[in-house]
């Protein structure tokens, strides 16, 4: 599989070397003020840039027809601008907020906890937690909203805040410290006890893995997709 890396960050590298050791080449990079090689010779696009550049990295692939799996958060407001544009390509698109296998296993457990808590959300009061390196730049991570949807279809809150009370809107508390790759912690929590739901990630080669298995899954594919997808447990 030809590769074309949008985005040369510590991910984008860590991607780069998570590619050549399942044997896939990489045709094209570009970063600010950086682009080597020839996307057109590309089968896929991977897209790790800054969220500032991710809509014109997307559109610029697609319309080559070339499929785009993305990782980037913190552009969302144009997401159904990018997926019109790609059923116009007849191509595909596929976004993740997070890439770990662990992470979409996790939000499946976090929707089947947020379920089975619901009908003693009275008594449980919820909040989450995310923990990441300084360099991130959105707060709170896509992760963290991608945890607090089954929350708020369930009610228990209408929207949520940053690092607010937790009184009327589902708390998120963001950290931005050290070189930490990422922790999640999903919290019920009544009068007499409390249950945690939590992932933490060692490192980002779990990220790069799963873009790279996403890849490997898009590629042919026509549409629009998820890792539930990639994974099998939508």
């Amino acid at each position: 599989m030809k590769i074309g890396l949008l985005g040369y960050g510590k991910m984008g590298q860590t991607i780069e070397k998570s590619a050549k050791e399942r044997k896939h080449e990489i045709v094209y990079i570009a970063d600010k003020n950086m682009e080597e090689g020839d996307l057109e010779q590309a089968d896929i696009a991977i897209n790790f840039s800054v969220p500032d550049a991710a809509v014109f990295n997307i559109k610029k692939a697609l319309q080559l027809n070339i499929p785009v799996v993305c990782g980037t958060t913190g552009w969302l407001d144009k997401f159904e601008e990018i997926t019109r544009f790609c059923e116009e390509k007849n191509t595909a698109f596929l976004y993740a907020s997070n890439f770990s296998i662990g992470v979409n296993l996790f939000f499946k457990l976090n929707a089947l906890a947020a379920s089975l808590i619901e009908p003693h959300k009275q008594e449980y009061k919820v909040s989450m937690k995310e923990i990441h390196h300084v360099h991130k730049l959105d707060a709170p991570s896509g992760t963290a909203l991608s945890l607090a949807k089954p929350l708020l279809s369930n009610d228990y809150f209408k929207e949520w805040e940053l690092n607010g009370t937790g009184l009327e809107k589902l708390n998120i508390e963001s950290i931005r410290e050290g070189e930490i790759p990422g922790k999640h912690i999903v919290t019920f929590r009544s009068g007499v006890d409390k249950i945690s739901l939590k992932h933490e990630a060692f490192n980002r080669d779990g990220f790069a893995q799963g873009a790279i298995i996403a890849a490997e899954w898009l590629v042919d594919k026509k549409g629009i997709f998820t890792m539930q997808d990639v994974l099998n447990i939508s």
